[in-house]
């Protein structure tokens, strides 16, 4: 199948890539080169932060959770420095909280790995009217059971008590609940 973008690229065609995954960095670097970007990557939240304030980028593909701290805060940097920055928020750890987040702060799309560098294009390249296609497999039940946990999670401070005690659960099995990867 043919790559069809929803609107083409402008002369600027800098991107960031933040993610701490080396090997799929790595991948999404070569696959965005191919569709015409000039791949800048950064492996950390530090090192994120510096090209954003150095060379902020016209477009962005941050990932959430790092080694040295959250993405969002290299969202934040390049909002101040380049507003119009088209940002893409990545996670292994899908919440719709952080999601919710993550586009409050500016970015245009968030999407839960593994995406491929088709998905990734297209929410960046994404116009305000154009609603991006329906997913080809959507989420399980148990998959939205654990992201409404997660969204309950966040909002009580990532304080598991709390989070128990709100849904009406026991500590010890909402723990159990975290520390599992999330179901597909």
């Amino acid at each position: 199948m043919p790559d069809t973008n929803p609107i083409e690229l402008g002369e600027d065609k800098s991107i960031l890539l933040l993610d701490d995954d080396e090997p799929f960095l790595r991948r999404l670097a070569k696959a965005m080169e191919k569709r015409g970007f000039q791949v800048e990557t950064a492996g950390s939240v530090a090192a994120g932060r510096a090209i954003a304030t150095a060379r902020p980028p016209a477009f962005a593909v941050v990932d959430l959770r790092l080694e040295d701290g959250n993405g969002l805060d290299v969202v934040e940097v390049l909002r101040e420095k380049r507003p119009d920055t088209r940002v893409v928020v990545l996670t292994g750890y899908g919440a719709i909280a952080t999601a919710v987040a993550a586009v409050k702060i500016g970015a245009v799309d968030y999407l839960s790995k593994p995406a491929d560098a088709t998905d990734i294009v297209n929410a960046l390249l994404a116009t305000g009217d154009d609603l991006p296609p329906p997913p080809e497999n959507p989420m399980s039940a148990d998959r939205v059971r654990w992201e409404h946990i997660q969204r309950v999670y966040e909002l009580c401070d990532r304080n598991v008590s709390e989070t128990a005690r709100r849904l009406n659960m026991h500590r010890r099995t909402l723990q159990r609940i975290l520390a599992k990867r999330s179901p597909r």
